[in-house]
Order: C-alpha cells, then sequence, then structure tokens
C-alpha cells in the first residue's frame, strides 16, 4: 500500500468546486499539504467526480479569505443507493504558497 506523502489534519472547512457542470458546495474532512479528502452534499453529483478528472476548487478560510486549488480526483467512492454523500480524494496540483503557509497554522 502506497504510503501519503504528508501527515493528514483533520478540519471541518467549506469549499466550492468552480468547474464542471455547475458549482457546488464541498465539506472539507482533512487535508495536507499536497491532498484533500472532501465529502459532497449529494451523490448525485457523483459523475462530476471521476478519477482523473481536473478540478478547481476554492477554499473558504475561517477569516474570510479564499484559496484557489487546481486539483486532481484521486478516487471517489458512495454507498449508493443508500447513501446521500460521495467522499472524494482529492490531490493538489502545485500548491500555492498561500495554501502551504495556511496548512503550516494547522499543526
Amino acid at each position: 500500500m502506497e504510503r501519503r506523502q504528508s501527515e493528514r489534519i483533520t478540519v471541518n472547512l467549506r469549499a466550492e468546486r468552480i468547474s464542471g457542470s455547475k458549482n457546488s458546495s464541498l465539506f472539507i474532512e482533512n487535508l495536507s499539504e499536497s491532498g484533500i479528502y472532501l465529502i459532497t452534499a449529494s451523490a448525485k453529483n457523483q459523475r462530476e467526480f471521476v478519477p482523473g478528472t481536473a478540478l478547481n476548487l476554492k477554499l473558504k478560510l475561517s477569516a474570510g479569505e479564499t484559496i484557489n486549488l487546481d486539483c486532481n480526483v484521486k478516487w471517489s467512492y458512495s454507498n449508493l443507493p443508500e447513501d446521500l454523500t460521495n467522499s472524494v480524494g482529492l490531490e493538489i496540483i502545485d500548491p500555492p504558497h498561500k495554501y502551504l503557509q495556511f496548512i503550516k497554522t494547522l499543526y
């Protein structure tokens, strides 16, 4: 099994997908310098999170700031039809300095 490059930090943050067919609200459960684990509000969007798909994410920080992240969907999982959520793993492509600084404040 492949090990993660960096430690995961448990958070409770909101984000917005700003690419794809429409914007959608997302809930970030944990993140690291190179990846994000999030949950979508509805599994109906499952086709929006196909592994290998590029995705633009707007991360909303508690101070009211936002950070735009270019990501790649690594995996996606749902317990359809019972589950109304979709779990998604993202790889952050070339994390911006502002994001890396934010991560350092969480350690």
